[in-house]
């Protein structure tokens, strides 16, 4: 089905547009209503839990000055919006009416928030601890170059990796605990599985680093630069590679998995892959989603979308989400099984950005800064 909203009538809606070994089970998100990291875990799963209406509808759509590329994160009912403006803002999940905004930096990372606090890094290299409440900057740590990946968490302390060729470890006050250096930029968010963090980036290579002691006690040559965030699960990493591959990495044997590529027209995956019990869903610079057998590697389905997918797909119940860099802002709903199109709604731009998920919506940004909640009316 597809449903077309025209920009004016949208901007209508809301009062806040002013300004291998068998796997284990994917892990849920902390609370079904919460989508606190990028991917909605410490595990970069991109799997929602809550309950998602069968036709989705526009409830609300909140205006940014510039691009919103990274997944919103919500806590309690609170929106918490990254833009390229150089504003985070705080919205009402069920209005959309604006609840603050700060200036900070142009920002492509996703936020995280822990503890009452917002952490998110800016495209001038600075990450910024935020209270989460008010909006009240309450300190500023400068790495070297540009943030595009969102924050996590390894206990109180935050992880961020920077394009200086850093991974780093602050208390939630803002010092730095230590910082753990590859060879290139660092453009993924860390994916966090008990004391350890997993990271790859444009050196080629996949990192296992200790996040007490920030040292690596492994690491893994890959065949190309990477710049998805790899989700961890069941033993193995899943991630794309800027070579035109999805890789799984085996966490015990320390040694490739699978690596499967599009048999034509491949190209990079910048997408970050959707990890459920039985597939890997990513998308490609090839103009297609990707399913792939979690297992073997091989291709389930693929489906054609009208434009690149940078963004990452979300996974809830039986349904896939995604959107892609097209000029009619398409939106998608596929069936996770069959990957045939449910629905499709088109936004005011392409969908540069990932989703979030809350107790009965979904949130997605676009390039021309609009943050779409699409629910049920």
């Amino acid at each position: 089905m597809r449903v077309r909203f025209l920009l004016l009538n949208l901007l209508a809606l809301t009062p806040a547009l002013a300004r291998a070994p068998i796997p284990a089970p994917a892990k849920p998100a902390a609370a079904a209503a919460d989508w606190p990291l990028a991917r909605g875990t410490p595990q970069m799963l991109g799997i929602g839990t809550a309950k998602l209406p069968d036709q989705l509808d526009v409830l609300w759509a909140f205006k940014t000055g510039n691009i919103v590329e990274g997944a919103p994160a919500v806590v309690g009912n609170v929106a918490y919006i990254a833009s390229a403006d150089s504003h985070l803002y705080a919205v009402d999940l069920k209005t959309g009416k604006q609840l603050w905004k700060t200036k900070l930096g142009p920002m492509r990372a996703s936020p995280a928030v822990k503890g009452g606090k917002v952490f998110v890094g800016d495209s001038d290299g600075v990450v910024h601890g935020v209270d989460a409440a008010t909006g009240k900057p309450l300190w500023k740590f400068a790495t070297g170059a540009e943030i595009t990946a969102g924050c996590n968490f390894h206990g109180e302390n935050v992880l961020v990796g920077s394009h200086d060729a850093s991974l780093y470890c602050l208390t939630p006050d803002g010092k730095k605990v230590w910082n753990f250096a590859i060879d290139g930029p660092v453009n993924g968010s860390p994916a966090v599985l008990g004391d350890t963090a997993f990271v790859a980036g444009c050196d080629s290579t996949f990192h296992a680093v200790d996040c007490k002691t920030g040292k690596s006690p492994w690491n893994l040559a890959l065949s190309g630069q990477a710049a998805a965030t790899a989700a961890v699960d069941g033993g193995f990493a899943y991630f794309g590679t800027m070579t035109n591959e999805v890789v799984a990495v085996d966490l015990k044997t320390k040694k490739m998995g699978w690596q499967f590529a599009p048999v034509r027209r491949a190209q990079p995956f910048y997408s970050s892959a959707a990890v459920t019990e039985s597939l890997i869903l990513a998308g490609s610079r090839d103009k297609k989603v990707y399913a792939l057998d979690r297992k073997t590697g091989k291709e389930a389905w693929s489906f054609a979308t009208e434009g690149m997918v940078d963004a990452s797909p979300v996974v809830v119940g039986d349904r896939v989400y995604v959107g892609c860099l097209s000029n009619g802002g398409e939106f998608y709903v596929l069936d996770l099984k069959t990957g045939k199109k449910l629905q499709e709604i088109e936004l005011d731009s392409a969908v540069s950005g990932s989703v979030a998920v809350t107790a009965d919506r979904l949130l997605v940004g676009t390039e021309k800064g609009t943050v779409y909640c699409l629910g049920k009316k």
